[in-house]
């Protein structure tokens, strides 16, 4: 199955220079764990989840209205467009440990996003089974796999500046 057929085309939307505020505002909205951003030219600049605004928060010691997304988002995402298969973005998932691939155009602007769930729901639902329950559960599994985060200084810093200890 390609992509296409499965993609959320509906892609919300914030920009570099947002708040976590206002993307916060946009997921809680729409009922979505993360906002795609883009640049002034409606590019893909990075993503951003619930967790990356919640954690920033935390360890910043600051409220979500004075902390900007592009402090926070992840740069580096991972995509593919939108002639794409199924299995190419599980592939996506499973390598790099994302939920969410946004699926981009020819020029780098997204036209939608394939989340986990989406592959999940489509794995139940199709009786064709062109996506395969086992092949979801795989890349659940690999997506879940524990990843060595080398802890900082700078991290640390932010921790005893918030008050916190580890």
């Amino acid at each position: 199955m390609q992509v296409d057929k499965l993609m959320t085309r509906d892609v919300v939307l914030c920009h570099p220079d947002d708040t976590l505020a206002d993307a916060a505002r946009l997921m809680w909205d729409t009922d979505i764990g993360a906002v795609v951003v883009v640049d002034a030219d409606g590019k893909l600049a990075g993503i951003l989840t619930d967790r990356d605004a919640c954690m920033a928060a935390y360890t910043r010691g600051l409220p979500l209205a004075d902390i900007r997304v592009s402090s926070v988002m992840a740069h580096e995402v991972w995509t593919c467009r939108v002639t794409a298969n199924c299995g190419d973005v599980e592939d996506v998932m499973r390598q790099h440990q994302v939920r969410r691939v946004p699926i981009v155009d020819a020029s780098g602007r997204p036209v939608g996003i394939v989340a986990l769930n989406d592959l999940a729901r489509a794995a139940r639902s199709t009786p064709s089974a062109a996506i395969h329950q086992r092949e979801v559960e795989t890349t659940l599994a690999a997506i879940s796999m524990p990843r060595h985060v080398p802890r900082t200084d700078e991290a640390f810093r932010a921790l005893a500046i918030a008050g916190l200890t580890v």
